[in-house]
């Protein structure tokens, strides 16, 4: 599982631990939390087994409304998306490398470094 797109992080607690900071994280910075997906949630729902798995949404209309201005198709990435996992009893949290998704639409630098932002805001989540 791994790839030059995305970008993976070791967390020092569990995956419920982890979603909760990470929310206390983007509280703290302004950034608006959309909602949290609970994929293993939903699949003991219907008798399924999953690892514990979350994905956070998130973002800031003063970073994204500019990208989606200038190429309205980078929605599809909009808002910024995190999945927390459990790999074998160790928490990662594992996004889209914000290099990529400047290069897959072509940003220029002032745009990139907006989606930039989430490599300091998963660095504050994933800090002892």
């Amino acid at each position: 599982m791994t790839g030059d797109a995305l970008v993976t992080k070791v967390s020092p607690r569990s995956v419920e631990d982890t979603v909760a900071r990470f929310s206390e994280v983007l509280g703290s910075k302004g950034v608006k939390l959309f909602t949290v997906i609970d994929h293993s949630g939903e699949a003991a729902k219907v008798g399924l087994e999953l690892r514990d798995t979350k994905v956070v949404i998130f973002g800031a209309p003063q970073a994204g409304t500019p990208v989606m201005q200038a190429v309205p198709v980078a929605a599809l990435d909009l808002p910024l998306k995190v999945l927390i996992w459990d790999d074998e009893g160790q928490t990662r949290l594992t996004y889209t490398d914000p290099a990529a998704l400047a290069a897959r639409y072509g940003l220029s630098d002032g745009l990139a470094a907006r989606l930039a932002a989430i490599d300091p805001l998963t660095d504050a989540v994933v800090a002892a």
